[in-house]
């Protein structure tokens, strides 16, 4: 079984914090056991900077501790050339 989130358009410094924070207390309310896989659409994000990484790495260590694995899907391939650039792309698409 896999839940969804989605990313919003614009994933900016100012909005990191609320953002990650919403998604923690949105997973906070899921029943146990947690679904194996999380999946995350990012394919509506289109004005980000590398907060957006810190975000996505945030999610992903959340949904880890749970036992659960997160998927980004529909990266874009700026994202994906930001993620690459940090070194983080393997910890977001995992194989």
């Amino acid at each position: 079984m896999m839940s969804a989130l989605k990313l919003p358009a614009t994933l900016l410094h100012d909005q990191a914090d609320a953002c990650l924070a919403q998604w923690v207390a949105q997973l906070a309310q899921w029943p146990a056991p947690w679904p194996s896989a999380v999946a995350l659409d990012a394919s509506a994000l289109a004005d980000f900077d590398s907060s957006a990484l810190a975000v996505l790495l945030g999610l992903r260590r959340v949904v880890t501790q749970n036992g659960g694995v997160l998927r980004v899907e529909g990266m874009t391939p700026r994202l994906r050339e930001l993620a690459s650039l940090y070194g983080v792309l393997e910890l977001l698409e995992p194989a």
